[in-house]
């Protein structure tokens, strides 16, 4: 009898993050090029945080990878290095009040357009994750993926990343029954069951869809549930 043969399995491996991308832009523009990113479009509560980064290529954070690819841990360890040995580094942030007023795509961009503000050194270009080439005080360009591309944007990940949970951990401090500080505003089943019990706080935007259906549900406007 004959043994049927199982089909190997094909490893993905892939490539080395690298600063080629920022590299050709700055030598094109003349000038430095930050990596942009933001973290919290989804959730359901908290803000959204941008962060901008010139790195030093001659002083590159080892380990640097997509804030996704990496556990809380290491990011924790990543955020101070990042700051060291920057060039120049930058966050913003968009409240929930921004975000509901004028929509999340938008708000995303005032975050990105507070980041790049804050940086000490004023780039001549953005390298922002995404396809969205957001309005910024400096030309853009976008990579897909640029996270897992460009260690310029994934430094801005981890750093947009560990920023914005962090302020979920103060919020946690604040409004302990929801639990941000587990899911960080994430529509997850022990979030939307606190909801249901609590229903939404002053920090849960209202614009989105489960939360807005809440208040309807309780008669109430978004004003009349921020308690």
């Amino acid at each position: 009898m004959t043994d049927t043969l199982k089909p190997k399995r094909t490893k993905i491996i892939k490539p080395p993050l690298t600063m080629d991308l920022e590299d050709h832009l700055a030598a094109v523009w003349k000038g430095y090029v930050c990596g942009v990113d933001e973290a919290g479009r989804g959730p359901w509560a908290g803000p959204v945080t941008a962060a901008a980064v010139i790195l030093n290529p001659d002083d590159i954070p080892a380990g640097l990878n997509d804030s996704k690819a990496l556990t809380e841990k290491r990011r924790e360890a990543l955020m101070p290095v990042i700051k060291e040995k920057a060039l120049a580094w930058g966050i913003g942030h968009a409240s929930v009040e921004e975000i509901d007023t004028i929509n999340i795509l938008r708000a995303t961009e005032l975050a990105m357009q507070r980041a790049v503000a804050a940086l000490a050194i004023q780039p001549v270009g953005a390298l922002i994750d995404g396809n969205y080439k957001f309005n910024l005080p400096c030309r853009v360009d976008t990579t897909v993926g640029g996270d897992g591309l460009s260690l310029s944007v994934a430094a801005a990940s981890i750093l947009a990343k560990t920023t914005r949970d962090h302020l979920l951990v103060e919020l946690d401090g604040q409004y302990p029954h929801y639990g941000f500080a587990r899911h960080k505003g994430y529509g997850s089943a022990a979030h939307r069951a606190a909801l249901a019990e609590h229903g939404p706080c002053a920090h849960h935007r209202s614009s989105y869809a489960p939360i807005r259906a809440l208040l309807a549900a309780r008669g109430l406007d978004h004003e009349e549930g921020a308690q």
